[in-house]
């Protein structure tokens, strides 16, 4: 053979295994890869591929201003209305800034244990978008009719969802906050809970839901009846109480003097006091309280006025409050 005849050339079978080797190792550097962790594997796919393991969760609730795109689970939320951090506790949801109540320090007394380590992000009528933007949210929850002026800016930080107004109707925010946070089957569900306790408290009142409730507010230098579009007032018209005729209107209240005391009058009272730093509200319910016609109402010698909380019959305004005025109702109505 050629090979064997040509001077200062290696025996062929050396030479070819040489090539053969160069040429199997070339082949496998071209269909392998070596990954970051030092294990070998196939090439990754083109980057321009989307990421199957990533969340791709995404959902967009209509409100108030519009509508609003959410994308994955919002965990650091910030909300700027007190009867929304009710609906954010109520679904198991700590937030990461909220609003301080409108009393209490600084949060309702009912929720604070709830709240601790929350950073205080302002009140309702002038939240602080500095502090909010420092949280970093990834959800705020608003109110149209107290922070429309800073609605362009609260979205510029993070997708922002407005309920329209404080509504007596409670239930209607807590449905789209509910949505908001991607809970709407809990939020139907809370609810449900407290339908059921109502028919509950319903059977068991009878006749005693003939009775007329009254409600009466003090507050720092002035005195109101409370009517039906009140949290209060529609609570006890959901669950199927009546109202004294002078009260029993589908408005939010009368501010009123001394001389319509008699318009208090009812089977049943309920009063709440909201107070300020120089407790001038308390000076109020005082006066009222020891007043002539205050003392010789019906509803006072028979002994049935209670004082309740103003927070929870009146301010805080959602579900944790609907159903502590629950328990009010259970004690003060069920078991006279």
């Amino acid at each position: 053979m050629f090979f064997a005849k040509t001077k200062g050339l290696k025996k062929p079978s050396v030479w070819l295994l040489s090539l053969l080797s160069v040429i199997i190792f070339l082949a496998g550097c071209g269909q392998s890869t070596t990954n970051k962790e030092g294990g070998s594997g196939t090439a990754p796919a083109p980057t321009n591929q989307p990421d199957k393991t990533a969340s791709s969760t995404s959902y967009t609730v209509q409100h108030a201003m519009g509508e609003t795109k959410i994308t994955g689970k919002p965990s650091r939320i910030v909300v700027l209305t007190n009867e929304g951090t009710e609906v954010l506790l109520s679904l198991g949801i700590k937030p990461v800034g909220a609003v301080k109540s409108w009393s209490g320090t600084p949060f309702y007394d009912h929720i604070k244990k709830d709240l601790e380590g929350v950073e205080v992000v302002g009140d309702e009528n002038q939240p602080n978008l500095e502090a909010i933007a420092k949280l970093k949210p990834d959800l705020i929850i608003g109110n149209k009719l107290r922070q429309e002026k800073v609605y362009a800016q609260l979205s510029a930080i993070a997708p922002t969802v407005f309920s329209e107004k404080i509504n007596a109707d409670w239930q209607k925010n807590f449905k789209l906050y509910a949505e908001a946070l991607n809970k709407k089957a809990e939020g139907d569900q809370l609810l449900g809970k407290l339908d059921q306790r109502i028919a509950e408290f319903k059977t068991k009142a009878g006749d005693k839901l003939n009775m007329k409730v009254s409600l009466v507010r003090f507050i720092p230098g002035k005195t109101r009846l409370y009517f039906n579009d009140t949290f209060a007032g529609f609570m006890l018209k959901k669950i199927g109480f009546q109202r004294p005729q002078a009260q029993n209107k589908e408005t939010f209240a009368d501010e009123i003097n001394k001389e319509r005391i008699p318009d208090m009058e009812g089977d049943i009272l309920f009063y709440y006091t909201w107070d300020n730093d120089k407790q001038e509200a308390s000076q109020v319910e005082k006066e009222w309280t020891n007043d002539p016609l205050w003392k010789n109402l019906n509803v006072v010698k028979k002994g049935n006025v209670y004082k309740v909380s103003d927070d929870i019959w009146n301010s805080s305004g959602s579900i944790i409050s609907a159903n502590l005025m629950m328990d009010d109702l259970e004690k003060m109505v069920l078991k006279k």
